[in-house]
């Protein structure tokens, strides 16, 4: 919640990005951990409770957070400044709603009916691939009149270094951050997904709805289009290269 704003804006230090893609760049940083990295932690085998408590907890902080950091941003590139306050009754509920209750059904119906359970797993975690690649390819390639951003090719060119070199900071800080700390490989992959995978369903709201620019939008956008795959790569590498630790750790916690 204190790093990645920082490494945010220090790379932004050494970009010739235009302002509002910056202020995107900053929207994007305050929103980390989405539903979807619970969703690949799970993919991976990571440790999904931990994962659903640190979306939980940032989720929670994000309703103190965001007004700052996005008025930081605002005043500090474009000399502007705006009310934004996540209303913290229907934040409280939007968070349960998207991501404990789905847990809890989940471990409900796994309780009940395990067999109905592994058949739905099977067949769930594509449909939810197939409908998170359907929403974000509407905002990327539609029109402005039709719920896309308007992004250029040229637009994508430019966001898309910046966009890669903060993805790629993000896995470097959560790997130093988990061999400081001495967590377990798999707690620290966890960890890796949560850091890198920003809710960018989030930053949508807030750059797109809430202040109403869509330049601000398409960093979020630009990187939602590869975040999502560069982390299975990273948690996919770093299982074959800590594969016994890992095995000896996931085997542990099912006992």
């Amino acid at each position: 919640m204190i790093a990645l704003p920082v490494i945010a804006y220090i790379i932004l230090l050494f970009s010739n990005l235009p302002d509002a893609f910056k202020v995107g760049i900053m929207i994007l940083a305050a929103c980390p951990g989405g539903t979807t990295s619970g969703f690949v932690t799970f993919l991976l085998k990571g440790n999904v409770a931990l994962s659903i408590s640190l979306t939980s907890i940032n989720s929670m902080l994000t309703i103190f957070t965001i007004p700052f950091i996005v008025n930081f941003a605002l005043r500090h590139y474009m000399n502007q400044e705006t009310e934004l306050n996540l209303p913290i009754l229907s934040s409280i509920i939007q968070i349960f709603l998207v991501t404990l209750l789905p847990a809890a059904l989940g471990v409900f119906v796994r309780s009940i009916k395990p067999i109905v359970a592994v058949v739905l797993q099977k067949r769930l975690k594509y449909i939810l691939m197939l409908l998170l690649a359907v929403v974000y390819s509407i905002k990327f390639f539609a029109g402005e009149q039709h719920g896309g951003t308007g992004i250029t090719a040229a637009e994508v060119w430019m966001i898309i270094p910046y966009a890669f070199i903060f993805n790629v900071a993000c896995f470097v800080f959560s790997i130093a951050f988990g061999k400081i700390t001495r967590l377990a490989i798999r707690d620290a992959i966890t960890i890796a997904i949560e850091v890198s995978l920003h809710n960018t369903t989030l930053a949508l709201l807030i750059a797109g709805t809430l202040l109403q620019d869509q330049d601000m939008v398409k960093p979020a956008l630009i990187y939602s289009m590869f975040s999502f795959w560069s982390a299975v790569l990273f948690g996919i590498l770093t299982k074959w290269m800590y594969k016994d630790q890992f095995s000896e750790q996931e085997y542990s916690s099912q006992l």
